[in-house]
């Protein structure tokens, strides 16, 4: 193995490891997306937090991959962030 991503494949040959990879991936993919617009908006987590009516806590752990949100609390991010909560299966 050469690396991290060898490893992450050959790993994924056992299903309940690719399921729980994919899984965290995709968190960790809404937490970028999510941090990537607070920071468009020029916003702190608090301030992000009070624009959707959810506890900084919320926002915190949301970026740091470690809640998997509701498509109900992104679609309030995007409305009140004045954006469009869109989504794609790939």
């Amino acid at each position: 193995m050469s690396g991290i991503n060898d490893m992450i494949q050959e790993l994924s040959q056992d299903k309940e490891f690719k399921e729980a990879y994919e899984q965290e991936q995709t968190k960790l993919d809404i937490a970028v997306q999510v941090m990537k617009l607070r920071e468009e908006l020029n916003m702190t987590q608090r301030e992000m937090a009070s624009l959707v009516g959810k506890p900084q806590s919320t926002i915190a752990r949301i970026e740091s991959g470690n809640m998997n949100p509701s498509i109900k609390i992104l679609n309030e991010i995007a409305e009140r962030s004045g954006k469009k909560l869109t989504l794609s299966f790939n």
